[in-house]
């Protein structure tokens, strides 16, 4: 017996890290063809960096079933969020998968007003050091390509630099003084790669968490309130076609959609 799929009213998803070599996207795009919601958010960091050259084919795939989910037809508002690894990417954005980008999203739901911010505005290292966070990025990338398989020590990186720069609990902070500032009662950040849900004084804080570790996570919004799921792979989730080789082919089908051109660069947009 088929049961039809959850149905929201938003769905949150963060920090995809296209271009990674730990980024999830098959998994993410199950996640998307699995619910059924009338708003998308993705709230930034959806590329590890601006150079196409390193989206595998499943990257292509999801970014194609994005600008499905943004036609008209669908009746599902699609919102792009900018964070800290997507910067200078709105000019080409609305035209690649016909979404919006968006600094920061206010809406409101049952009365409640709602904001939507990345959350590296509150991290002060990414602030006030970003010609030195982004040769961290440029490394981090680079490592990945070397070590071994599941790539241990870029994870085991990436976590002890989020607990040496206390991350989680900054964005958490500046998140909910943020809100208080600007009249809301629900704000929603990524950019830490946790998932968490901090009351304070009326104001709730939820982090969407990310899709680069082992923990993959996503919110959602209705009636009942907001919920942090975790993703649990399913037998019918499982593809085995995820080769490079491939990636020509899943290029060559999105930009045939999207309208864009197979001969064009689009490596290192923005930097």
């Amino acid at each position: 017996m088929n049961m039809d799929p959850p149905a929201y009213n938003t769905l949150v998803l963060s920090d995809l890290h296209l271009g990674a070599e730990t980024s999830h996207a098959r998994e993410a795009t199950c996640v998307l063809k699995q619910n059924q919601f009338r708003r998308l958010i993705l709230l930034g960091d959806i590329f590890a960096d601006l150079n196409f050259a390193r989206l595998t084919k499943e990257h292509w795939k999801f970014l194609g079933y994005i600008r499905k989910l943004s036609n008209p037809k669908r009746n599902v508002e699609v919102i792009w969020v900018e964070g800290n690894h997507d910067h200078g990417l709105a000019n080409i954005m609305s035209h690649l998968v016909g979404v919006r980008v968006y600094q920061e999203y206010k809406w409101e739901f049952c009365g409640i007003p709602h904001l939507a911010i990345h959350g590296h505005q509150f991290d002060g290292f990414q602030v006030n050091r970003v010609r030195l966070s982004s040769f961290g990025t440029s490394f981090y990338l680079r490592l990945q390509k070397l070590d071994m398989k599941g790539q241990p020590i870029a994870r085991l990186i990436d976590r002890l630099n989020t607990r040496w720069l206390r991350m989680s609990p900054k964005v958490a902070s500046g998140a909910l003084s943020y809100a208080h500032q600007h009249g809301a009662t629900r704000i929603f950040c990524g950019h830490t790669h946790e998932a968490v849900h901090i009351e304070r004084d009326g104001i709730n804080y939820y982090n969407a968490g990310g899709w680069v570790d082992s923990r993959l996570t996503y919110l959602t919004i209705d009636e009942p309130g907001v919920r942090i799921h975790e993703y649990r792979e399913r037998v019918d989730d499982s593809d085995s076609s995820q080769e490079r080789g491939e990636t020509d082919s899943a290029f060559a089908d999105f930009t045939n959609h999207a309208g864009l051109l197979e001969n064009v660069e689009y490596e290192g947009v923005g930097r």
